[in-house]
Formats: structure tokens, sequence, C-alpha cells
């Protein structure tokens, strides 16, 4: 059957979650790992208050009366962590791969209006590269359906049956005609973390990242797409109203860094990528569509 955890107005604690992701689970071959039906449910929850005023500064957010297009995640984060710690939640936190991240906003939520959060697992397949699998984040207000997110993630395996195929060539790098320089500060995986909940070490300091096996710590991928947002809806031609916003994360941002913000707009939406100090490799690549 599946199970549905259910909280009023206040998140699960964060830091017994983390505990639990501190434990090691059993490893199992690809052919085994089923995901769970898993879901859970926020309900009443407020989208104002001194985080949100926190998040915007962090991210480069403009104050407004309406909600950063990336904040209700935030507010799903706890719900997210949740699941990943379930017993029943077969993979290890830790070692989990944030592939692509698309949300919908069907409309500018109000900031300070209360919502309604679920999230659950779902959209799992065995891949050439491991296990992917979704959080879908769904949030309504008064019962109607405003915004929405589908994140995908990967869990790593190597293939042992034979179909493993050599590395692809990527693709020709494009370069759209709009550039601005960003820097990401070395500490800013530890100010994201401080306001999203997402702690993971490799973001957090270089000597808890080495021992993931990165030389340095590395921005979250959120806070690089919300960022980047936060710098495009202040040019000329941004509409502020229902939006698709979609991206993959490609190369990790070392911190600190420098990196290129780069875009072309159009009339149906804008093609946007955050790429490294010299322009030639992507940090992440999406679509923003008006809808």
């Amino acid at each position: 059957m599946p199970q549905t955890l259910i909280y009023h107005k206040s998140p699960p604690s964060l830091l017994p979650l983390y505990g639990k992701a501190l434990l090691a689970k059993q490893g199992k071959s690809g052919g085994d790992i089923t995901i769970p039906e898993l879901s859970a449910r926020l309900l009443g929850v407020s989208t104002g208050g001194d985080n949100l005023k926190r998040y915007r500064r962090v991210c480069g957010f403009a104050s407004h009366n309406h909600l950063p297009l990336t904040w209700p995640h935030v507010l799903a984060f706890p719900l997210h962590l949740k699941l990943l710690t379930e017993k029943s939640f077969p993979l290890p936190l830790l070692g989990l791969v944030h592939l692509r991240n698309t949300i919908t906003q069907h409309r500018p939520i109000g900031a300070g209006e209360n919502l309604d959060i679920s999230v659950g697992l779902g959209n799992s397949l065995k891949s050439s590269r491991g296990v992917e699998f979704d959080l879908i984040t769904e949030a309504r207000s008064a019962g109607k359906l405003v915004w929405e997110e589908a994140s995908t993630t990967l869990f790593r395996q190597p293939q042992d049956d034979g179909t493993s195929q050599g590395k692809k060539s990527p693709p020709e790098l494009e370069h759209y005609s709009n550039t601005l320089s960003i820097r990401a500060e070395e500490s800013i995986g530890r100010r994201y973390a401080r306001v999203s909940g997402d702690s993971n070490p490799i973001h957090m300091h270089a000597l808890s990242a080495k021992v993931f096996g990165f030389p340095q710590a590395i921005a979250h991928g959120m806070w690089t797409k919300a960022h980047a947002l936060a710098i495009l809806e202040q040019q000329e031609g941004w509409r502020p109203g229902a939006t698709r916003v979609s991206c993959q994360f490609k190369k990790p941002l070392f911190l600190p860094g420098t990196a290129q913000l780069n875009w072309q707009t159009g009339d149906r939406g804008w093609d946007y990528q955050v790429l490294n100090a010299k322009g030639d490799s992507p940090h992440l690549s999406g679509r923003i569509d008006w809808i």
C-alpha cells in the first residue's frame, strides 16, 4: 500500500533526518532496486517570513509582493529529505546526483500566501548510468494547483551486463547573444544551506567536499538555477506570469568561482546557460517558456 505522511503547518525536523542519512544502507544491484510509492504532505504552510527575505538576499532576487519562482522548492525540501531517508527507500542519500529540474508556475504566488505542498516519488527507470527517479512536488492554494516541480535524481551504478558504451562526445556548445559575469563566493554553500536546509557536505566546505572526492566545495545546483533566474527576471522582456523553467545540471561550479550567465530571448521563451569563466564548458543549461 502507498504510504503518505502528513504534516500540518510545520515540516519534519531536519536534524534527525540528516542523522538517518548518515546511516549506511546496504547496496543493491540495479535489477533489485524498486523505488517505493512514498508521498508526504505539508498542509497550511505560510510562504512568507524572515527566511524568505534571507533567501532573496542569498540568491539575488529583488523584493516583490510575489514569491521567487524557486521558493516553493525550499518549502518542500524537508518533505524531500523525509522520503529519501525512509527505511523503505532503498538508496543512500549521500551520493545521489541531481540531474534535472523543471518548475512550472501556473500563476505568481503572493508572499505570505498559504500553500498545501505534496511530494511523491515516481518515474523510476534503469538508465545507462544507473537508477533514475523523480521527486514530484505540487503546491496548491485554496485547493487549486499553482506550482509544480519534477526533480530527476540519479543513483550511479556501473554496467555489468555488457551494454555499457563509451562516453559520447558532448554536442557543440552554442553561445547566446547576452552574457553577464557572476561570482559564487566561497561561503555561498553555507549561506544557501542556512536558508534552504540543504546541508550536503559537498557544498559546505572544501574539507568536507574532499571526503566525497571533490577538490573544493561546489555550489548547490538549485542556488545556481535560482541565482540565474534572479538575474534574468531583471532583464528587459521578462514576463512575470505563468512560466515553466527547466534545466539540466552539468559540471560542478567550484567555490569560490566565477561563471558566465549566457542567454537569448525569444517570443515564446528564453534559452539560458551558466558557463565556466572561459565560456567553453557548461555548469547548467535550460529553457524558460511562457505558458
